[in-house]
């Protein structure tokens, strides 16, 4: 089971945009990277085609995992992710910081 999962909120905890939050849009794991809405943000020329403008916009990158912590359901601060078997024996992800489950 991945710690780190699409629609997550998370923190990043190390780079230019250290201690910003934001949700998880897309997962890259054999890359070992995310990208997270509104983090990381690089700019990038764009050729017109038939759908799209032609200029400079500004866009996502993907971040490193390690860079990236899940924020903790009750007060929204960094938190490491435990995994533990809930009572019908499913896996559920929680917060080692407050104790709270992370998926429902």
């Amino acid at each position: 089971m991945q710690k780190i999962k699409k629609g997550d909120k998370v923190v990043v905890i190390a780079g230019k945009d250290k201690g910003r939050s934001g949700e998880v849009v897309q997962m890259m794991l054999k890359e070992g990277r995310a990208i997270v809405s509104g983090i990381n943000m690089v700019k990038r020329h764009q050729r017109q085609s038939a759908g799209q403008e032609a200029g400079i916009i500004n866009k996502e990158a993907p971040i490193r995992l390690s860079n990236l912590a899940i924020a903790d359901p009750k007060d929204g601060k960094p938190s490491r992710v435990g995994i533990r078997i809930n009572e019908d024996g499913t896996k559920v992800r929680f917060a080692k910081r407050s104790g709270d489950l992370i998926d429902g």
